[in-house]
């Protein structure tokens, strides 16, 4: 199986590849106020907006550092609704992948109650690499947050505005 490496921080951490949609350098983000802990911003991606986790933010309690290296990682994350729905995740060093059976991954021992998303672990040369399932990075208070359905405009009620609507 591929693996995308990343960094959080100095400690190594993986995703599957295969749930991977992109990898973009880091773009500019639009901050939205009172936005929840580790929400980076929104980006253009294709023409549409894409909300973005900072990882490093999440976990460590501080902002990635911007550097070529750190990328947002965009992948279709469950929206809790039966639908995928674009993220984006900023990580430090995301440039490298890594072929691995994932049973060479060991369960770690130890279980975070508030760090579900932590996988198993790979040992190599240079040390652990964790394994991030990152749909279950979210909770459901935030997920539903980000990913709430589209509300029509203020006003646009009964306007026609909406192909399914009716007057």
């Amino acid at each position: 199986m591929l693996f995308l490496l990343f960094q959080l921080g100095k400690d190594r951490y993986a995703l599957e590849a295969r749930r991977v949609v992109e990898v973009v350098p880091l773009l500019a983000l639009k901050e939205l106020p009172q936005a929840p802990r580790g929400f980076a911003g929104i980006f253009n991606y294709r023409g549409r907006p894409v909300p973005a986790i900072d990882l490093c933010q999440v976990t460590l309690g501080q902002p990635a550092i911007e550097r070529l290296s750190t990328r947002i990682i965009i992948v279709n994350h469950p929206d809790g609704r039966g639908n995928n729905q674009l993220l984006g995740l900023v990580a430090e060093h995301a440039t490298e992948v890594l072929r691995k059976d994932p049973k060479d991954f060991v369960d770690a021992g130890i279980k975070i109650g508030g760090a579900p998303y932590l996988g198993p672990v790979l040992m190599d040369a240079e040390g652990p690499i964790q394994w991030v399932h990152e749909q279950r990075l979210l909770s459901e208070g935030v997920r539903n947050a980000l990913f709430a359905e589209a509300a029509p405009p203020s006003g646009a009620l009964g306007s026609g505005a909406y192909p399914h609507e009716t007057n």
